[in-house]
């Protein structure tokens, strides 16, 4: 990395626990090499399925009290991250999470998808024109896996980012994954069900061009996910195996490298490092 200021990279996501699932070894990576990390939430997640039974009035069809829930999640997760750099977009609790397409909350008036796309947009390029960054990250068009606010976020940060040198779509490779799946298969004590074919969404790899090697920061990233307790559920065997479920209760494997598709910006130096050939 040869950038002669600072390195800043800035992370839009759409719920609480997403920049830990989708991006929590990349983040905790350039955190410990003193780039500076934004990151950039939408929603406090407030139609997020809660694990814990204990804490299931918290959820949006009784006490409505996840969202605030979420926010000390959240908190704890980047600690774990090491990210100092925390936004909400628009404030704290501007816009709400959506829910999964064709569900109610789709309509509620403060939903993500239904804010003003104009002031959503200029909210985020004011954080934007504030960081500097170099490196934008969000989602692909389809928002990784269809989600509403997660395809609001792509939309958003796809025209918000104009100015900036690179952005990546984080994205899940279909080889880690199915190697992960492999691996998962021989823990016998694993608690969940194995993935079926095609349940997971990922990416085939011909059309991934960044990997970035995140094996020293696994710890971190398994951390940052145990924060998000109300969403996931982690497990570790002692052979150093591990893995997490969502509420459904299917196991995704936790890899060493996580991975995106350059959407703008030049591709020289972009294999292995997001930063790489940036002056």
């Amino acid at each position: 990395m040869t950038l002669t200021a600072p390195p800043r990279l800035l992370l839009v996501h759409a719920h609480p626990d997403d920049e830990s699932l989708w991006t929590g070894g990349t983040i905790a990576r350039y955190s410990s090499l003193g780039v500076h990390v934004t990151v950039v939430t939408c929603t406090l997640g407030e139609e997020g399925e809660i694990i814990p039974p204990a804490l299931r009035n918290l959820a949006a069809d009784a006490a409505d009290q996840l969202g605030g829930y979420r926010v000390a999640e959240l908190r704890s997760a980047c600690a774990a991250l090491g990210v100092t750099d925390h936004r909400f977009l628009g404030g704290m609790g501007r816009w709400r999470d959506s829910g999964m397409a064709g569900v109610e909350a789709n309509g509620h008036p403060r939903a993500f998808v239904q804010g003003s796309f104009d002031e959503q947009v200029e909210e985020l390029a004011g954080i934007i024109a504030s960081v500097r960054p170099q490196v934008v990250v969000t989602y692909d068009a389809f928002g990784g896996y269809g989600h509403p606010d997660h395809i609001r976020a792509h939309q958003i940060t796809t025209a918000a980012a104009g100015d900036v040198d690179r952005v990546f779509h984080a994205v899940t490779s279909r080889a880690a994954t199915a190697a992960g799946v492999a691996k998962l298969a021989g823990m016998p004590d694993l608690p969940w069900r194995l993935p079926a074919e095609g349940e997971l969404p990922v990416t085939d790899d011909e059309a991934i061009t960044t990997v970035v090697d995140v094996a020293e920061h696994v710890g971190a990233k398994l951390r940052a996910l145990r924060a998000h307790s109300t969403q996931v559920s982690v497990w570790q065997d002692g052979a150093g195996g591990a893995a997490y479920a969502l509420s459904n209760g299917i196991a995704q494997p936790v890899v060493d490298t996580e991975h995106y598709v350059l959407a703008k910006g030049p591709a020289e130096g972009a294999g292995t490092d997001l930063f790489g050939g940036l002056d």
